[in-house]
């Protein structure tokens, strides 16, 4: 028909633009671990191969601090709060996990977190659709616990004492930094540079971490 005729060329131009990204992300995938090997031996020639057991401990404190908050405090959350059990919950946002964890982009996984949230565990689409894009961009605790555990671990690697009133300033600013970065791979390490700043750690102390 003449309306398919008209839309041809869009859908056409459409389609090649995602034929090219999806190269794009194709070829960022495959070359990915030698960028990363690149970045682990700059951090070995510059402090040793010791620094490769402190970056295992630092990303076994984010992993932990990661767990605890997700077990429980969301479990907490969600026994004081609602009558759904802890195990319904994550069985039916099960989907939006996975496809976090493999995008590492709240934004990224909204649409599916909407459709979690309205046919897995029944929330009214008129409240999913408010709290959840809201929830996507400020409510980033796993960014501000990454941000804290990083300052607190190159602090240690610098040789630099945090007393309390530093760390206080680390809590608040890496809150304010995680409710302000966007919901993209990659926006919390950019963030951390703020956090950094805040106490006088060195900026560069991100290149240690970015490997990992």
């Amino acid at each position: 028909t003449a309306c398919e005729l008209d839309g041809a060329p869009a859908r056409d131009f459409f389609t090649a633009l995602n034929d090219i990204i999806v190269q794009m992300v194709y070829v960022i995938m495959k070359t990915a671990p030698y960028g990363v090997f690149a970045l682990i031996a700059a951090v070995i020639a510059d402090f040793g191969p010791g620094i490769l057991l402190n970056l295992l401990k630092y990303s076994a404190v984010v992993l932990l601090g990661l767990a605890i908050h997700l077990f429980v405090i969301y479990g907490s959350v969600l026994k004081i709060f609602t009558k759904m059990s802890v195990t319904s919950f994550f069985r039916g946002f099960r989907p939006a996990q996975v496809v976090g964890f493999c995008t590492s982009s709240s934004n990224a996984t909204l649409p599916v977190s909407m459709e979690c949230a309205t046919q897995n565990l029944g929330v009214p689409e008129h409240i999913c659709s408010f709290t959840l894009p809201l929830g996507a961009t400020i409510n980033m605790d796993g960014t501000a616990l990454l941000q804290g555990v990083a300052t607190a671990f190159l602090a240690q690697i610098y040789g630099i004492d945090l007393g309390f009133t530093q760390q206080l300033t680390v809590v608040l600013t890496a809150t304010l930094a995680s409710i302000g970065t966007a919901g993209i791979p990659g926006a919390g390490i950019v963030m951390l540079a703020i956090v950094l700043d805040s106490v006088g750690v060195p900026l560069q102390g991100i290149g240690i971490i970015l490997g990992v």
